[in-house]
């Protein structure tokens, strides 16, 4: 409560702008240990453990941008749908670990840190999946560019324009429980970095992984969200195996 008396405006929703420098000087707030190590009935999360390789390099041209993954989560879509308008929220996090650029200090370039950057996006609900993965090519492209569309999901706390910033991008989706039903894929897809602009190096063919927790909370009801989640997930490793 501090933190938001601090930094927040006393009356009227905060802008994103508000949101922006609250987390810059005081991150998302005090940890909460039964939160961090629990699971309840209507409030669970789901993490994912992924790889993919950033750039590719045919013959002698240059690095271009390769892989992006797509996740297909054990989503409780009729149990969200039967909420209808109920208020709930989804929080996405993406952690990844990178290279610091080897580089000698004086060397200015955008990408003069990282040696490569991740990003994700979630599908909207009035989009197919082919859009989807059509969305997030214009966006690696927009990255690529140096460009940047704000698009028109304004549901997010912070949006695409502020939370990709270091190596752990986290952000929080609010809105009404049939509008998250059909919000069960995450896309994952790299961005720019040194092995990419510094091929001479030759790191652009290196693997990376990187964590999602995905967190979904219906705080003002008594549906079970988490036993949903729990049989599909159970019903996918039978099939596996």
């Amino acid at each position: 409560p501090a933190m938001r008396q601090m930094y927040l405006p006393d009356k009227g929703k905060p802008t994103k702008a508000h949101m922006v420098n609250l987390i810059r000087h005081c991150g998302f707030g005090v940890p909460d240990i039964k939160r961090a190590l629990w699971s309840v009935t209507n409030s669970l999360t789901l993490i994912c453990e992924g790889h993919l390789y950033p750039f590719k390099r045919d013959a002698k041209k240059e690095p271009q941008l390769r892989d992006m993954c797509l996740h297909r989560l054990p989503w409780p879509l009729e149990e969200l749908e039967a909420l209808g308008n109920t208020p709930v929220e989804m929080r996405v996090t993406l952690s990844y670990f990178i290279e610091p650029n080897p580089s000698a200090r004086g060397v200015t370039s955008r990408y003069r840190y990282e040696s490569h950057g991740l990003r994700f996006e979630v599908k909207r609900p009035s989009e197919s999946e082919s859009d989807f993965r059509g969305r997030i090519n214009g966006a690696a492209k927009n990255e690529k560019e140096g460009t940047h569309t704000t698009g028109s999901d304004n549901d997010w706390v912070l949006g695409t324009k502020s939370r990709h910033k270091g190596s752990a991008h986290s952000d929080i989706w609010q809105g009404a429980a049939a509008d998250l039903a059909s919000r069960g894929v995450i896309g994952v897809y790299p961005a720019l970095g040194w092995w990419k602009t510094r091929s001479a190096l030759e790191r652009y063919n290196q693997s990376v992984r990187y964590s999602l927790a995905i967190s979904i909370s219906a705080p003002n009801t008594d549906v079970d969200l988490y036993t949903a989640v729990e049989n599909q997930i159970k019903t996918s490793v039978l099939v596996q195996y």
